[in-house]
This record gives C-alpha cells, structure tokens and sequence, in this order.
C-alpha cells in the first residue's frame, strides 16, 4: 500500500457514516445472531478456529452480514478479499482466483473471498466460482438479502453452507443505539449526547430490526442538533421522530417477504382474523406493494376459501379489484380493506375447489365412452340420425322444475365432486340438494 492509499484510508475511516465506523472487529462485540454465532454455534467455533469452509450469508439489510465478514477478515490467517457484484465481472474473478492459486502454492495460504451482493452475479459468473470453490483454491463467503435458493446456483448452495440472519431485537438495536452514542473513540462519545428513554425506544422500534438505519438517524440527530447552555445535545422524541420518519420494512417485492407476507395476508382471510388481515394489506401497500396483485389474490381467496358459503364474496373481491383499477391509490386501499374484511368475516367453504380438483383428476384418471346420448346437442346436421338427444327430459316441464336422469357419463354414475358444508349459504344448497334427491327417489 503506497502513501497516497494509506491517506486515503484512514481520511475513508474518519469520513465514513457512523454505522461504517462502528462496525465490530471482533466477535465478542457483535450484538444479535444468537441462533447462529453464539458461543456454542459452529459459525462462532469455525470462525474462532480458523476453519470456516464456503458459507452464505443471508438475511435483511442491516442485520450483521457485512459485519461478520469483516470480523472473520480480522481474524483469520488467510488472505482475505472482498468483491461486490454490483461493480465485478467475471474478469475480476478469474484475476481472484489465479491470484489464490499462486498465493496457496507458493506459500500454501488460503484465500477467503467475500463477495457482497451475491445474488446479482449471473450465472455465468456464479459458475465461474463453482470449479474453485469445489477444489477448495477459494473459500467463499456470500452475503445476500434475496433468498440463495431462489438466486444463487443450486450447485454452488451445495457446496457452501447456509446461515440466515434474522431482524435484530428491539433490544439489540438499543444497545448498539448507546453504544454509538457513547463511543468516544469510533462513535459519537466526543459530542456528549444523551438521548431520552422515549427517543431510545421509538428508534429501536422503528428501524425495524436493521441497525444501520438506527444509527444513521442517530448520527443525523446528534450533528443536527444544537448543544444546550450546559453543553450536551439532547436526543428527545421530537428530534428522533424528524430523523426516522418511515419505518424501515424488511420487504422485498420479488423475494421472501413478498411470498412470506402474502401468504400470511391469505391465511388470516382464511382463518376468520381481520385484523392480521388488515395489518398484512397495510403492510404490503405501506412497501410499495402492486395493489393489483393483492387484490388479484383475494378474488382467488373468494373462490377457493370462501365459494358457494358465501357467493357474494367473489363479487366484493372482483368489485374491489374492478374498483382499485379504476380509481388508483391512494383511495384504492379503502376498497381493498373494505374486500379484505369481508373476506376474513365470511363463512368459509373450500368445496370449490375440493370439487374441481377431484373432478380434474377423473378427467385425467378414467376412460370415459362418452357423453350420455340424451344429453347430446341433438341440432346440428346429422345428430337426430345418431340419436343424439333421444330421452331428455327438460327439467322445466316437471313439478319443481327438476326430473331424476343421468348427467354424468356411465363409468361416473354415483360419483360426487360437491360437498357443501353447514356454512353460510351451503347450508342453504344442502337443504335444496336433499329435498331435490328425495323427490327423484
């Protein structure tokens, strides 16, 4: 490292954003992560051994994955290089990796490449990493906020092991809050800041489990603010309130908790709950999410959870959709949580769908001969000459507008798709299907 680099690293260091500043460069300091870096865990024995084989680290920003790598990079033997795969390519790589084979066969040290972001590598470039990684020339450490199994090739998953870091606690964004505060050597200490039980909380609470966007608000509040006649800058509410205006979701619109969030959206439908049902739809709309999407995926909850117990329900679900298409956002969400409610309060019935799926495996399971004569089209050319239509019985000419007659075709006589249950209107349909099939007795 020639001067001029050396200058600009330590001018990079004292500049750098305070969550930068405050990363922890051993593991007794790293705060959150339990389940996966206690003491008792392997990533932690790996880690402190010097061991660690090609690992993936995923989970939300602001969780700790970065930070780990640089702890491992301040800990290990080995040489460590960082990539990020917004800016390398596979140049980059190759260059890496002839690098690592010299480095090992000269001096038989490993090389650890980290490489943020892994999920915007491409295929080639991630297979590119595959041959080097198996044979061991590398060892690879990817941090991710997509899902790996989604994003990452399934042959370099199965060479690596998968750890998942989880939203930080409101207790350990607290902690690394004072610390930042209090730090007077990489933090804030030299500016004698106090921020109030209250502004401590609402930003533990509203960084959402990401640490990084609780200590840049901490930053912003404390340059920000001006020292009072004693001296010190107080952290109160209303100055903690101005510098995290929106909470931070952990929500990613094409990965886990797009899938995660809908679907807890559907099952609170399903389990009768409005209230988590309505607090799922102000989640997906507060993170951007398409409302045409929510409300595509309700007018199939109308169908498949709710049916025939309520058929009116796939009218408010398809009015709601019709309705959002036309007006936009943000009217739109009164119309989607008018849907929702009604959907999570209406009696359900899968029957619906339990009918269809059983009558499509028929379709795809059994032979059939044929349509039963009587109920053939007898009109067009030809179809009286093969007796298409002979013996129909038109149910409109009998008492009750109904008659007994097969339907279904002779290898599916007896066969039943429908099961209306005892709720809401299908009780209704049980009733007139019981007195229907005790009449045609």
């Amino acid at each position: 490292m020639d001067l001029f680099e050396y200058n600009r690293k330590k001018a990079m260091e004292k500049e750098s954003p305070l969550a930068a500043r405050m990363r922890p460069t051993q593991l007794e300091e790293f705060v959150g992560q339990e389940h996966i870096i206690g003491k008792d865990k392997l990533l932690y024995r790996a880690i402190k051994a010097d061991k660690l084989s090609s690992i993936i680290l995923y989970g939300p920003p602001g969780t700790g994955k970065t930070t780990l790598a640089k702890i491992i990079a301040n800990t290990t033997k080995a040489e460590f290089v960082q990539i990020n795969a917004t800016s390398a390519g596979k140049k980059e790589i190759v260059e890496v990796v002839e690098e690592a084979k010299s480095r090992l066969g000269i001096s038989l040290k490993k090389t650890i490449v980290f490489i943020d972001e892994i999920h915007r590598f491409n295929k080639a470039q991630q297979d590119a990493l595959l041959p080097h990684v198996e044979d061991g020339t590398i060892v690879l450490i990817g941090a991710t906020t997509e899902n790996p199994y989604f994003e990452v090739n399934k042959a370099l998953i199965s060479r690596s092991m998968i750890f998942q870091l989880k939203p930080l606690s409101k207790d350990n964004i607290k902690e690394l809050i004072l610390r930042a505060i209090k730090d007077e050597k990489k933090g804030l200490g030299a500016y004698g800041a106090e921020i109030s039980y209250e502004a401590l909380d609402f930003l533990s609470d509203m960084a959402n489990g990401d640490a990084r966007a609780a200590i840049n608000a901490v930053e912003l509040a404390v340059l920000t603010t001006e020292a009072s006649a004693d001296g010190k800058i107080y952290i109160d509410l209303e100055v903690a309130q101005e510098c995290i205006q929106k909470r931070a979701l952990n929500y990613d619109k094409d990965g886990d908790n797009h899938y995660d969030t809908i679907s807890a959206f559907i099952k609170s439908i399903r389990g009768s709950d409005p209230n988590a049902a309505v607090y799922y739809l102000a989640k997906m709309l507060y993170a951007g999410e398409d409302p045409k999407f929510i409300a595509r995926r309700m007018v199939i909850a109308a169908a498949e959870d709710i049916g025939n117990a309520d058929p009116n329900a796939l009218q408010v679900a398809v009015a709601a959709a019709q309705g959002v298409d036309f007006i936009g956002m943000p009217e739109g969400r009164i119309l989607l949580s008018q849907a929702a409610i009604y959907l999570a309060c209406a009696p359900k019935s899968n029957s619906a769908i339990v009918a269809i799926d059983s009558a499509m495996e028929d379709v795809m399971r059994i032979q059939i001969s044929g349509i039963p004569a009587h109920l053939k089209d007898a009109h067009y050319p030809g179809a009286s000459e093969l007796g298409n239509g002979l013996g129909y019985k038109y149910p409109h000419d009998y008492p009750g507008n109904h008659v007994r007659q097969q339907y279904l075709p002779d290898e599916l006589i007896n066969r039943r798709y429908y099961h209306p249950t005892e709720n809401g209107y299908e009780a209704d349909i049980n009733k007139i299907l019981n007195s229907i099939n005790n009449k045609n007795i």
